[in-house]
């Protein structure tokens, strides 16, 4: 990866769309977008009280504000990234993975470590973002970890640290909240060489992410709408995990990309052909101004796009075996 703003690009080009956003609702902790799915992202935690456009997103369309993913200013970035991931989910399309369903009374935040705890024992751990519990967790487990926060608390290393850990670590536990703040490609450069789980509800699904050395992605899926923005809206935390959201481990190892690419790809393709059919449609009943959905059939063109540079790239890495009578055996 050359070009740091490349995660932005494929952000903005999955996720939009001419789509009105309804609710856009900025938790203590969690930020939510609704615009036909409903999409989070980690709150930047610190306080503001001069927001110049509070009261004004309603109506905006999504690809208005998954642009904001590009900015620099937290709130804004947050918001683009909940924008995203709404455009993301609506598209229905989750890679093959494992849902992991929540325990009663256990600290369900926690449920990606204990997934791969067989694999973490004996290994360098570095976890970027503190979850509350972990420590807990590391001591009953007697797990090695290191935990680095841009806030740091008395257990914890500053951000800085990464580059002097992440090359030398086996596995690299990444906060996708590292994307809205553009740590993202600077972090998942250092941890090519570790074991990348990309985690936590602010994750996009995409396959591209294979492309930055990510292995595996640990997201959400949205387990009941209305108990979540509720619980978003009331400052829940932590809580999300009980009822709201389950957590989904993807591996996003070469051929599991390939898999999902295609799947992607097959949908787009359809959802394009029939914007055609009803575009010719349009103009066959005496339209003459521009098709109504034309921004939506452009928003399905340049998704496409960039599946078909995913699925080239996935490819030329590593081609499907040719069919037997193809590959020049005889019998």
């Amino acid at each position: 990866m050359t070009n740091p703003y490349e995660i932005y690009d494929l952000l903005q080009d999955y996720a939009g769309a001419p789509v009105p956003v309804g609710t856009v609702a900025i938790g203590l902790v969690w930020t939510l977008c609704e615009a036909d799915a409903v999409g989070l992202s980690m709150s930047p935690g610190v306080q503001t009280r001069t927001l110049p456009w509070a009261g004004t997103l309603r109506g905006k369309t999504l690809s208005e504000l998954a642009a904001w993913v590009r900015e620099f200013d937290p709130y804004r970035a947050t918001v683009g990234m909940a924008a995203v991931n709404a455009g993301i989910g609506r598209l229905g399309l989750l890679p093959d993975g494992e849902t992991l369903a929540p325990k009663a009374g256990a600290n369900n935040n926690l449920a990606v470590f204990e997934h791969f705890l067989t694999e973490m024992r004996g290994k360098r751990v570095v976890v970027i973002g503190r979850y509350p519990g972990l420590d807990r967790f590391a001591e009953t487990h007697a797990l090695e970890l290191t935990v680095l926060e841009r806030r740091p608390g008395p257990e914890d290393l500053p951000d800085s640290a990464c580059e002097y850990l992440l090359p030398e670590a086996d596995w690299v536990f990444l906060t996708a909240t590292s994307i809205p703040n553009k740590t993202f490609p600077r972090l998942a450069t250092l941890a090519r060489d570790a074991t990348t789980v990309l985690m936590g509800p602010t994750v996009p699904w995409l396959p591209e992410l294979r492309h930055f050395g990510i292995d595996y992605l640990a997201g959400v899926e949205i387990a009941d709408p209305g108990t979540l923005k509720d619980t978003v809206c009331e400052g829940g935390g932590v809580r999300i995990f009980d009822a709201g959201v389950r957590y989904r481990i993807a591996p996003i190892g070469m051929e599991a990309s390939k898999a999902w690419a295609r799947r992607m790809i097959a949908a787009a393709a359809a959802e394009r052909e029939r914007l055609k059919q009803d575009m010719e449609a349009w103009y066959g009943r005496g339209g003459s101004m521009r098709f109504p959905e034309y921004a939506q059939l452009e928003a399905v063109d340049r998704r496409l796009s960039r599946l078909d540079t995913c699925f080239k790239r996935l490819w030329d890495a590593s081609p499907d075996p040719l069919p037997e009578r193809f590959s020049g055996v005889s019998r």
